[in-house]
């Protein structure tokens, strides 16, 4: 068996690739949507229906939440049974409460896209359906307060993708308080990279706008934080002894995931985008193509980050 079936076919695995997946794509939504909201308030000028970044986020951002939890739907044991879970809720369970968190969010967020882009979905309708245009022009008024709490529900989202792990209590490296905030941060840099990706190639946004100027400027302070807290996190496992040290060392010290760590999320995910954004001319950093390459490692190092947490974490049980 080679070393990949090996690694993605351990016997102590609770959580599989799928899981990562949807972990990845609940951060890349909940990161372009706090991106989002702050750009709107702060640095787009006239109507952010006509962003470019807005415009991703609005297909990005729904994507993310509805084929993230249709991969969860299809992995449980009897998907038939998921609306159960999407009605019945047990405070006691994380994963409960992150099924509540999801439709508050879905709701909020659909509300507030519906706001922004009114004229064109009204359009886009062609005079049937009246009452989405009754509906929406309700809620323009609520704009900043439903601006507000979808912001703080996305940093929650964002959050809870590391809180989901930290249930798996068995697992030393995943019941980690720096979970979540490395999973905030993270979720910041998909959120960035694939608002840039989107918003410039799919949506036309020009690669000097300000907007696309602040996410590329927001990128590598991001990607900075999210490197110490990773260094955070694993010195915290090394110093605690015991079972949270021997994960760490099984994580990172050698094997399949320590390179799978050290190539995949270290030098690709973080390094290599940072190197090249410092040592790039900044008429060539504001090419379509380099913004490509660049955003496509980013957006891989993460999905390799959330793949090396869920796998590396459930190597080591206590």
């Amino acid at each position: 068996m080679s070393a990949w079936a090996t690694a993605f076919q351990s016997g102590t695995v609770v959580w599989d690739w799928i899981i990562a997946i949807y972990l990845f794509l609940a951060g890349m939504s909940a990161g372009a949507v706090m991106i989002s909201i702050y750009l709107k308030r702060k640095v787009i000028e006239g109507d952010a229906a006509d962003n470019g970044i807005l415009k991703a986020t609005a297909f990005l951002a729904p994507f993310g939440i509805v084929v993230g939890l249709t991969i969860l739907v299809f992995h449980l044991t009897k998907p038939l049974d998921f609306w159960k879970i999407m009605i019945y809720y047990n405070p006691t369970s994380v994963m409960s409460m992150g099924v509540m968190l999801f439709n508050i969010y879905m709701a909020v967020l659909f509300a507030w896209i519906g706001i922004i882009f009114r004229v064109q979905i009204v359009g886009l309708l062609k005079g049937k359906f009246g009452f989405v245009d009754e509906i929406l022009q309700k809620l323009k008024p609520l704009e900043n307060a439903i601006e507000l709490f979808l912001g703080v529900l996305a940093i929650i989202l964002a959050a809870y993708t590391g809180f989901l792990l930290s249930a798996l209590q068995t697992f030393p490296m995943l019941n980690n308080p720096v979970l979540p905030i490395l999973f905030l941060f993270s979720s910041l840099s998909s959120g960035a990279a694939a608002c840039l990706l989107f918003g410039t190639l799919v949506f036309k946004e020009p690669v000097n706008s300000p907007s696309v100027k602040w996410v590329h400027g927001f990128e590598r302070p991001v990607v900075l934080f999210e490197l110490f807290v990773l260094v955070t996190f694993f010195t915290g496992l090394i110093f605690s002894g015991g079972q949270a040290e021997l994960a760490a060392w099984n994580a990172i010290g050698s094997g399949f995931w320590a390179k799978w760590f050290w190539v995949g999320v270290i030098f690709i995910g973080m390094l290599l985008p940072l190197t090249l954004n410092a040592v790039t001319p900044k008429e060539v950093r504001h090419n379509s193509g380099f913004i490509l390459v660049v955003t496509t490692l980013s957006l891989v190092g993460v999905l390799m980050l959330r793949t090396f947490v869920l796998y590396a974490g459930q190597l080591t049980a206590v």
